[in-house]
């Protein structure tokens, strides 16, 4: 297993990872420190605890932009364009009982 010894906001951290990856775990710290950085260059004392925790908002922030552009990416809209809504995990069941309740019209009109 590997190890890689990185420093985030001033202090010194031993990360385990896969052999190989230390690479890669250096390049995500990297990222970490570059968020530590644009938080203290807005100014304000923080904790260690209220700066990591500011780096996880920027990075999930970051990570739900990603994840609408792909959606968006996916779906052929636009940069731009506003997502559609999330569909209705109900939806699905509400589509089988109208389907059904069709069905019987159907029979209904069939024997008619």
């Amino acid at each position: 297993m590997g190890q890689v010894t990185v420093r985030v906001n001033g202090y010194q951290h031993t990360i385990g990872c896969k052999d190989g990856e230390e690479q890669h775990v250096l390049n995500l710290i990297q990222q970490i420190e570059d968020k530590v950085r644009l938080i203290r260059a807005m100014g304000g004392q923080f904790s260690e605890s209220r700066m990591l925790l500011h780096v996880a908002l920027l990075l999930a922030d970051e990570g739900v932009d990603l994840r609408a552009e792909l959606q968006r990416a996916r779906s052929g809209l636009p940069p731009s364009a506003p997502l559609p809504p999330a569909p209705d995990p109900l939806l699905a069941e509400r589509l089988a009982r109208i389907a059904e309740r069709i069905e019987g019209l159907a029979q209904t009109l069939d024997r008619g």
